[in-house]
This record gives structure tokens, C-alpha cells and sequence, in this order.
């Protein structure tokens, strides 16, 4: 286990950026890109990373390419903030080596969402009770996004979870609509009924990031080209200046909401890192969209309507 790895804990807050992982144009590992991106979010604030996540197009790796992603993001972290890796499968062999690996490389935690082979609650919470079976001693993340996986969580099957999983530290909240449910969480953790435990946000590059720390969230943990933003609306959030927080988020949610096109999002943010100089190709590792001329106009327009409004709010 890597001296520098600093262990996920149930106090964890602010912003887990959720990464993107670069690709040459031919679709291979880009290593410096991988670099550069590490620099760009440790210069934007971040308090820690997710990588392999499903936005990291962690299903098209190989486990030999999702090592290497992982000890490459690493080295170049040094320790500087905690790095959370993707596990989840639906199957607990390649999960386990998985984890244990990256462990062993120095990764802070793993995050883990439930297959869409389990359907009815008591399949929800035997798969769940197998995680922890699995992972052991390994802090984890429940990711809990319906949208993409298929398993919808109710609120008292997720309670029930975390209740039965001691090392399960944080909740990567992303059902939608779901502040209803992250009410009735947080209720719990402050009730007693519940350790308390960390819950980040993921919707959709945190469109309701600041709704969400109205309801309790510690943080954001998802993606978007402009880490940024979720900086600083969550450090203006727990300054108490919550209409600031509005107003930051405001500023940038046109982009942000064409960002999470179902088709198209990852292609969208990969072109404006590309843009602003932190990976080299946009390429999405195939089968994966392509932007059209169109596509980049509008993301063109929606940049500098950004920029203009960032001005004027000062």
C-alpha cells in the first residue's frame, strides 16, 4: 500500500471531480494528456478524483489499461488529494482484483453501483451484502444513478445498505429526481439511525449542486469541463454566502445542461478540455459519439455567453 494514500472517510466534502480518461486519436492510453489533466484539476481547487468512473469509459478498458490509468493519475497526484476508483461489475472476481490492486497502488477507496441484473430489493441488498463480503477493510462509495444503470434504490433499501456496510463511508447521490431522498438520508445520518457518512452529488455535472447543498450534501462528486464552478459554488456554499453560490452556478448552467446530452456529453466535454489545453485529442474511445459542425458552434456560443456573464458577475 502506497505510504501517500490518504483513506476515504465519512468526513469527506467539496468537490471529487469525476475525470475523463484522455485517448490518443487512435484510441489509445494518452499518458501526457492524463498528466495534464491531473495538473489542471489540482490547479482548479478539487479536494479529490474519481477515475474509471462511467464517464471515464471504464467499461471499454482493459484491466491492464485501467491499471495503468490508475498508476499513471497516481504518480502524478503524489498524494496532493484523495483518488476514488471505480469497481463496480457484476461480477466479484474481477471487482476484487480490481480493488486490491488499486489499493495497493495508493487509491483512497472504490466506488461501486449496483449491476442491472438486480431487480427486486431483497436481490438490491444480498448483491450489496456480497460488496462487502468482497472488498473487506476497503472504504467505498455506494453510487446510486438509476438513470444509468437501470436499479432503482428506494429510500429505505438504500438506509438498509448502509446500515449493513460499515466500510461503506460515502453515498455518490445521483438519482433524479432525488433531493427528496438525499433529504431523508442526511435526516437519518443526523437522527442517529445512521452513521454519519459523506454524500457528494452527481447529477448530471451538478445540476442541482446547489439545491443539493441546501438539502445537506458535503459536495459534488461528477463531472464537468469547468471544475471550476463546482469549486466555487461549494466553497460559497459553506461560507454561508448561498445566494453567491446561486449566482456562480447560474453563470455556467446553459453549458453545463448541454453537457449532459444523453448521446452526445462526453463527446461535448472532451472537445472543450481539448479547447482549453488539457488533453490533446477529444477522441471518445469507440463505440462513441462525434461532435457534428453544429455541435460545436453551439458549444462555441454557449462559451462565450459564459464568459460574458462571469464578467459581469465579478
Amino acid at each position: 500500500m502506497s505510504q501517500s494514500q490518504s483513506t476515504l472517510n465519512r468526513d469527506a466534502q467539496g468537490v471529487y471531480l469525476i475525470t475523463v480518461t484522455p485517448f490518443t486519436d487512435s484510441g489509445a492510453l494518452d499518458l501526457a494528456s492524463t498528466d495534464r489533466m491531473v495538473d489542471f484539476c489540482l490547479d482548479k481547487g478539487v479536494t479529490g478524483l474519481t477515475i474509471l468512473g462511467i464517464m471515464g469509459e471504464a467499461p471499454k478498458l482493459t484491466m491492464e489499461e485501467s491499471r495503468i490509468f490508475v498508476k499513471q493519475v497516481l504518480a502524478r497526484v503524489k498524494g496532493a488529494v484523495p483518488v476514488v476508483v471505480g469497481a463496480s461489475s457484476p461480477g466479484f472476481a474481477p471487482m476484487k482484483e480490481l480493488s486490491q490492486s488499486v489499493m495497493d497502488l495508493g487509491a483512497s477507496g472504490v466506488m461501486v453501483a449496483p449491476p442491472g441484473t438486480v431487480r427486486t430489493d431483497d436481490h438490491i441488498l444480498a448483491y450489496f451484502d456480497m460488496v462487502n463480503e468482497t472488498l473487506g477493510n476497503t472504504p467505498w462509495v455506494l453510487q446510486d444513478h438509476p438513470v444509468a444503470t437501470g436499479v432503482q434504490m428506494s429510500t429505505a433499501v438504500e438506509i438498509k445498505i448502509l446500515k449493513n456496510s460499515p466500510h461503506c463511508v460515502m453515498l455518490k447521490h445521483e438519482d433524479c429526481p432525488g433531493l427528496a431522498k438525499l433529504s431523508a438520508i442526511r435526516a437519518a445520518t443526523e437522527r442517529g439511525e445512521l452513521p454519519r457518512l459523506s454524500i457528494l452529488t452527481g447529477n448530471g455535472g451538478g445540476l442541482f449542486l446547489p439545491e443539493e447543498l441546501q438539502r445537506g450534501a458535503d459536495g459534488a462528486m461528477t463531472g464537468f469541463a469547468y471544475p471550476e464552478m463546482m469549486v466555487d459554488v461549494v466553497a460559497a456554499h459553506q461560507a454561508g454566502n448561498t445566494e453567491r453560490a446561486f449566482d456562480l452556478f447560474d453563470a455556467y448552467l446553459p453549458l453545463a445542461r448541454y453537457e449532459q446530452q444523453s448521446n452526445i456529453g462526453l463527446a461535448v466535454r472532451k472537445h472543450i478540455l481539448k479547447e482549453r489545453g488539457v488533453i490533446a485529442s477529444a477522441a471518445v474511445r469507440k463505440p462513441g459519439p462525434k461532435l457534428s459542425a453544429q455541435d460545436v458552434a453551439d458549444i462555441e456560443r454557449l462559451t462565450r455567453r459564459q464568459t460574458k456573464r462571469l464578467a459581469e458577475l465579478g
